[in-house]
């Protein structure tokens, strides 16, 4: 389908030719989020950024997306600073920025409330993350990360085999790039984590009935062996209730160079959709990996300016024939963007 003027809630919403579209349309924009050339096709247009729940790359992703296009973005982030801290509804709240803004992106700590918030409204809404929900910008970067390691390796997705390690429950970003692999042939997925924080049964039971192979394991041993990516995400405390215990999450669930020397192969791709918890009995993506080669975890954050950049082209309808919006780009440039995993560059 054509996602010109839609709201963007759910993975749900996309065809496998939706996907190729996007990876094709990222393509295109990836010498714009390089800073190689300026774009602005976007001029004139003001995106609202609603963020009513913690962020640092999302939020920041969005703004310097849009941004690059040549756009403006007004920002709000936290109930406290906005008027739903003085009663205001969800809905009113959608009816005024709408007023203001060509397009939307909204996070809210409410599963479902990104939906209700753009029922209200005909300005395109992003969901940026709903919750334990779906986190489908994350997921579309997710894909265009796996696509380009892929391609370096002369891999295929279809068929191929990931590893889901952490809290798989409340992790919403595991919950939309397993719908979006999903739209693939031949997926092999695991599922490692403790009985309490297992993946949800709604979940595997489509995966199910899309024809793929689906196991779950309690430890790493079991689970990490001949993947093809190792998928990590941190423990999500901010939404364990109190009380709930994270009953069964000790180190064997931890990746570090240890597990990947050990378990993976030397072309296992590693990736995290970020923040990692890096503090000790977290048992998140080890530090110790920083300078691993295959660890993806960095150039997943950058691809998220590239994706979100073509999420935009193609709701606002600028994606045809948008390099004729190219000029050269002004000011200074360094050669390489700092993320400490220069390995990557000289990867052939």
């Amino acid at each position: 389908m054509s996602l010109v003027g839609c709201h963007i809630l759910s993975i749900d919403h996309f065809s496998r030719q939706d996907l190729e579209e996007l990876l094709m349309t990222a393509k295109l924009l990836e010498p714009v989020a390089q800073r190689k050339v300026r774009c602005n096709v976007l001029d004139g247009s003001v995106m609202a950024n609603l963020f009513f729940e913690a962020s640092t790359r999302t939020r920041m992703s969005f703004h310097t997306a849009f941004a690059r296009l040549g756009g403006s973005v007004v920002d709000t982030t936290g109930f406290t600073f906005s008027s739903i801290s003085k009663g205001e509804s969800l809905s009113d709240t959608a009816r005024v920025i709408a007023g203001y803004a060509d397009v939307i992106v909204m996070r809210h700590p409410d599963q479902g409330s990104v939906a209700e918030f753009a029922s209200k409204i005909n300005v395109p809404v992003i969901n940026a993350g709903d919750g334990i929900g779906e986190h489908p910008s994350q997921a579309l970067l997710d894909y265009y990360t796996i696509n380009n390691e892929f391609e370096r390796l002369k891999k295929n997705i279809d068929g191929m085999t990931i590893a889901m390690v952490g809290d798989l429950k409340n992790g919403r970003t595991i919950h939309s790039l397993a719908k979006l692999l999903s739209l693939f042939d031949n997926i092999h997925f695991r599922f490692i984590a403790p009985e309490t924080l297992r993946a949800p049964a709604e979940l595997l039971e489509l995966l199910r009935s899309r024809g793929h192979d689906v196991q779950e394991f309690d430890d790493i041993a079991n689970g990490l062996p001949g993947t093809d990516i190792i998928y990590a995400t941190r423990i999500q405390r901010e939404r364990i209730k109190d009380g709930e215990l994270m009953e069964g999450y000790s180190e064997k669930f931890r990746i570090n160079a240890a597990a990947v020397a050990r378990y993976a192969t030397p072309e296992t791709i590693i990736m995290h959709p970020l923040p990692r918890d890096s503090r000790a009995g977290a048992f998140d993506l080890s530090t110790d990996l920083d300078n691993h080669p295959q660890l993806a975890i960095f150039r997943q954050a950058d691809n998220g300016v590239t994706v979100r950049m073509a999420i935009f082209a193609m709701v606002l309808n600028v994606h045809r024939g948008i390099e004729s919006f190219f000029s050269p780009h002004r000011g200074f440039r360094p050669d390489r963007y700092g993320q400490g995993d220069a390995d990557f560059y000289q990867l052939k």
